[in-house]
């Protein structure tokens, strides 16, 4: 027998063997899979969703409040004057001896916080969405008169 093409099809197989009375091994042998899966298809009609993994740590998680610490200072500090990404990944060198950051990953981490703490800070820019209505014809709203030709 072909295996199904999806999970869904495969429960629904599962549950036409098992009504024609094959057992729990017979079924596994015949569908390829194991003694939980044929328990979770005669339990129920719908499969379980996909389980969405959690978010693993990275070598970065130590540092990651000293660097929002260096960029939220950097709010008030002149322009000239604030920490570029070489600088934030030399202090975690020389300061905190972080061996184990590379300078991608911190400017990959810095790309995608610097914008979230100014908005924070009440400082950077929301993206808003203001939907607009246009009256059918309406054209620009009166901003260009019609051009007349003088004989």
């Amino acid at each position: 027998m072909a295996s199904p093409k999806s999970k869904v099809d495969l429960y629904a197989a599962l549950r036409r063997d098992a009504r024609s009375g094959m057992s729990y091994r017979a079924l596994m042998r015949e569908q390829g899979v194991g003694l939980r899966t044929v328990k979770a298809a005669l339990e129920s009609v719908w499969p379980e969703p996909w389980k969405k993994p959690r978010p693993r740590g990275t070598r970065l998680d130590a540092y990651k409040p000293l660097i929002d610490a260096m960029l939220r200072a950097d709010l008030d500090a002149l322009r000239k004057q604030r920490h570029t990404v070489k600088r934030i990944f030399d202090r975690l060198l020389d300061e905190h001896a972080a061996e184990a950051v590379t300078y991608p990953m911190v400017r990959a981490y810095v790309a995608g916080r610097l914008p979230q703490i100014a908005v924070e800070a009440g400082r950077g820019v929301v993206h808003t969405f203001i939907p607009q209505s246009h009256r059918p014809g309406g054209g620009l709203g009166g901003m260009f008169m019609p051009l007349k030709l003088y004989n």
